[in-house]
């Protein structure tokens, strides 16, 4: 007989890694929760006291524009955050990437795929240099990233006076692009003749000559879900995910477990300020120029819309696709509020509101489902 079977199996305990967890504690785990509720609110607050025409197709894809936009930078901002690291640069970068490839397009009179290709390595790299800064004086990354948000944007002024003569804003770039088949990938509308196809069936609203009143989807709002669906799928079906998850939860126990945690934080800030590029170069070919202010803020609005989604500060905890949710909250407000009577001065309020409601939900959940105190 062995010494195990001598033990009655009533004291033999379970382990604890294999009990059942009930569907309400498996919901209450996920970073998204918040964001969610959120949502919900957000929109039954609106149902009431917004104009019945918000929720149209067309103030639909009006609040989706710019949602997307900052939806780009948050679903980036997420993954850094989970990597345990933030990047207040990112709306600098904005601007500063915004720059280049104008610079690039009307200046030095490049292909738009040159233009695009050389942006985002650009950024890329620099992305990847604030992560080396990081890394190799184990400064925080919120002071390195601070100090980057302020070069960037000085770099931004100085560079468009230079390309000017002058001004800080940069025009030409819907003359320099001209009709390359590449723009449609970057700027306007999306799915035009499925929309043409909804108006001849009367499926959607039309004008009286037979045109759709929604032509299509911003093309921001393609690159938007696209990129939340990828970002997930790394995070919670790849190995590249789980590192990042270590990586932010303990980065010497990654290490000594043989995790890269060197090359993880300095993908994730160059992923940060890629997202960055291509929020630039959408919004420079939609609007034909760029200037000083592009992506004033965005920052920390981006980091926001990744806290509301469930990303910690403290790292190792987050969600793209609650920064998915963030950012659409966003866009609901900060153009909702045109559809109501209320000052639209409000959205500032909102933003600290949300922020500070977020973070003590995202704790008091956290504590509820660990059991910590």
């Amino acid at each position: 007989m062995t010494e195990t079977s001598k033990i009655p199996a009533t004291s033999i305990k379970s382990d604890e890694r294999l009990k059942k967890v009930s569907v309400l504690t498996s919901l209450m785990r996920r970073p998204e929760l918040g964001a969610v509720a959120g949502l919900v609110m957000v929109v039954i607050f609106f149902f009431f006291t917004a104009d019945a025409s918000m929720f149209s197709l067309s103030g639909m894809m009006t609040i989706l524009a710019p949602a997307s936009q900052l939806g780009i930078l948050a679903i980036a901002a997420s993954m850094l955050m989970i990597g345990g690291e933030f990047d207040l640069s990112i709306g600098s970068m904005v601007a500063f990437a915004g720059l280049i490839f104008g610079g690039l397009l009307v200046n030095f009179g490049q292909p738009l795929w040159i233009a695009i290709l050389f942006t985002l390595l650009f950024a890329a790299l620099l992305g990847a240099v604030n992560g080396q800064i990081v890394i190799r004086t184990r400064l925080p990354s919120f002071i390195v990233t601070l100090a980057f948000l302020f070069i960037l944007r000085g770099l931004t002024l100085v560079g468009l006076k230079w390309a000017t003569g002058g001004s800080t804003q940069l025009r030409g770039i819907s003359e320099a692009v001209g009709d390359t088949s590449i723009a449609g990938l970057f700027s306007g509308l999306a799915f035009q003749d499925f929309f043409a196809w909804l108006a001849e069936n009367n499926l959607i609203e039309k004008f009286d000559n037979g045109m759709p009143k929604v032509a299509g989807v911003p093309v921001s709002v393609v690159w938007f879900v696209g990129l939340a669906g990828v970002a997930t799928w790394v995070l919670l079906r790849t190995r590249v995910g789980n590192w990042i998850f270590a990586v932010g939860g303990d980065a010497n126990a990654a290490r000594n477990s043989g995790v890269p945690v060197d090359r993880v934080k300095t993908g994730l800030f160059a992923l940060t300020a890629c997202a960055a590029a291509l929020v630039a170069i959408i919004t420079v070919l939609d609007a034909g120029s760029t200037d000083a202010r592009r992506g004033f803020q965005k920052e920390f609005e981006a980091i926001i819309a990744a806290v509301i989604g469930g990303s910690l500060l403290t790292g190792g905890y987050g969600s793209a696709i609650g920064a998915f949710f963030g950012a659409i909250i966003f866009g609901l407000v900060s153009i909702g509020l045109t559809y109501t009577k209320f000052d639209s001065d409000w959205f500032q309020v909102f933003l600290g509101t949300m922020l500070l409601l977020a973070v003590l939900f995202n704790n008091f959940i956290r504590r509820k489902v660990t059991g910590e105190r």
